[in-house]
């Protein structure tokens, strides 16, 4: 027997068909809506983040396919992918990393401007994964803050883009002057980065 073919002959609205940027608290009037400097732009910086993808084995390829038409992070504020760590503020590790590329890691994170970011893509670079032998880094957090971990070995495009909004939640809810208070000067004093 044939498969039956359906249509989708609802006509559908445009105006809830958009999905939009949740808008931040604030006051609203007629013709007015004041809210706080720091909400707008935790807004801008949460729908507007540049991913630096550092990927050393098959977590990479799950980032391509993240990236790819049908799971599509563009599509969450993440379309301009950067590969100069002086444009990006978001450091995706994804892969195994090995104690002399550990280095490397770190001056790349500090080479990205303020506000910065770090996601930990995979069981690799979050905790050395299957390799618990001398030359693998057991978990980047050794060497630069992480502010998200992504589990899974490799993660499905699903858990990568569930990471991606995790940081975004972040990214959103940050005061401006976090940067600048002294927890965070120790923090980043702990792992040796001025």
């Amino acid at each position: 027997m044939p498969r039956q073919v359906s249509y989708n002959l609802i006509k559908k609205i445009p105006e809830t068909d958009i999905s939009i940027a949740d808008m931040p608290e604030g006051h609203i009037g007629e013709g007015f809506f004041a809210t706080s400097l720091n909400k707008v732009i935790g807004l801008a910086r949460k729908n507007s983040i540049w991913p630096l993808p550092f990927a050393t084995s098959c977590c990479g390829i799950e980032f391509m396919a993240t990236m790819g038409a049908h799971y599509d992070l563009g599509r969450f504020g993440s379309e301009r992918v950067g590969f100069s760590p002086r444009q990006c503020d978001l450091l995706m590790v994804m892969g195994t990393i090995a104690k002399k590329m550990g280095p490397v890691l770190k001056q790349v994170y500090i080479q990205m401007a303020e506000p910065r970011w770090v996601m930990a893509v995979g069981a690799c670079a979050s905790s050395g994964g299957i390799f618990d032998t001398y030359s693998v880094l057991q978990g980047i957090d050794q060497i630069v803050p992480v502010d998200v971990y992504v589990p899974g070995c490799a993660p499905r495009p699903e858990a990568i883009l569930d990471g991606v909004m995790r940081v975004q939640d972040l990214v959103g809810k940050e005061s401006l002057r976090r940067r600048n208070s002294q927890f965070y000067k120790d923090l980043l004093a702990s792992y040796g980065i001025q």
